[in-house]
């Protein structure tokens, strides 16, 4: 029986290169010069922390470390939580972007209840940060995947583990 995965995998490499690209933009901008803009990536929790002067110079490092990002790997800016901006020691303000990797069970139910309700002959099933779609023909998993394409623009998904 036909089946495959749907998931949302980040790639760490790509977000490492794309906030390398960020900051070097960053030191080399003439309107950063002798200020406390950087960004950081913390890979074990999975943590980006921008660094600035003024909640404005984080907008402005976000304009830059974005489209970087979307470069690298398209939608996964909406993978990232923005907290709230932090004060730290006088003027200075940092704030921390969490990167969400695999599907939370309110995604995974959303996309198993859009399965379900479209009426494609197919079983869907969460499986930890995953979710399994079964089916008896190729076609049937096709226009699955095209469904929840179409429908779930809000998160990074990708369909992959083909199996036939």
């Amino acid at each position: 029986m036909p089946s495959f995965d749907i998931s949302s995998e980040v790639d760490m490499v790509g977000l490492k290169n794309a906030i390398d690209i960020a900051g070097r933009q960053i030191t080399n901008r003439y309107d950063f010069k002798g200020t406390s803009a950087k960004a950081e990536l913390n890979e074990k929790e999975k943590l980006i922390t921008i660094h600035g002067d003024s909640d404005f110079q984080l907008d402005q490092i976000k304009d830059i470390l974005l489209p970087a990002m979307e470069k690298k790997e398209p939608d996964s800016s909406k993978r990232l939580d923005h907290q709230t901006v932090q004060k730290v020691s006088g003027n200075k303000v940092k704030q921390e972007l969490k990167i969400r990797a695999g599907i939370d069970s309110d995604l995974a139910k959303r996309i198993v209840k859009l399965i379900k309700d479209s009426g494609l002959k197919v079983q869907a099933s969460i499986q930890g940060d995953t979710v399994r779609v079964n089916g008896a023909k190729r076609d049937l998993l096709q226009e699955a995947i095209a469904l929840v394409k179409k429908s779930i623009t809000d998160f990074p998904l990708q369909f992959g583990n083909f199996r036939d």
